[in-house]
């Protein structure tokens, strides 16, 4: 079977069964092809539906415009919380972070150590020591102030103590 189309085309020597074989697989694979196709287009129309949901352009304008009127109001709702941060942040330094306390037994005679030293500093190590000795007669209070985790005068062996618990935290 010799056709002047095919042998104008160059395929005058070609069995028809292969063109035929050729055709189908050709076909199969579009066939193929449009219903991945039909499939994508079946996804994307559910999606257009929801993003649409009934709404015309000026409805998806006016939720546009109140999404960025939402992302505006948060982003000056962060800019005040980042301030607010600093400013605690600021504040926090010069509180007390760090504490020691040490009781003991001021005297021999007394018991239940209601002697105490407590190390209050800041996060700079700056700070007091208050030292509260309790005897029969009385209970005393002294202070000494704590600078760079140093003091000017000479600290006790509980004040030490203390001193140190306190820097360590």
């Amino acid at each position: 079977m010799n056709y002047n189309l095919l042998s104008n085309m160059g395929l005058g020597n070609v069995d028809l069964t292969y063109l035929f074989i050729g055709a189908f697989v050709a076909i199969f694979l579009l066939l193929i092809i449009v219903i991945v196709l039909c499939i994508n287009l079946g996804k994307l129309s559910k999606k257009y539906k929801k993003f649409m949901g009934g709404k015309n352009a000026r409805s998806l304008e006016k939720d546009i415009m109140g999404l960025y009127e939402d992302n505006r109001l948060i982003k000056a709702s962060m800019e005040k919380n980042r301030k607010d941060i600093e400013n605690l942040y600021r504040k926090l330094g010069g509180a007390f972070q760090k504490m020691g306390i040490v009781k003991y037994d001021a005297f021999n005679q007394m018991g239940g150590q209601l002697s105490f030293s407590l190390a209050l500093l800041d996060e700079n190590d700056n700070g007091f020591i208050i030292n509260s000795v309790h005897s029969a007669e009385g209970c005393y209070s002294y202070t000494k102030e704590i600078k760079n985790g140093l003091c000017d005068i000479s600290l006790g062996d509980e004040e030490k103590k203390a001193l140190d618990m306190a820097m360590d935290l």
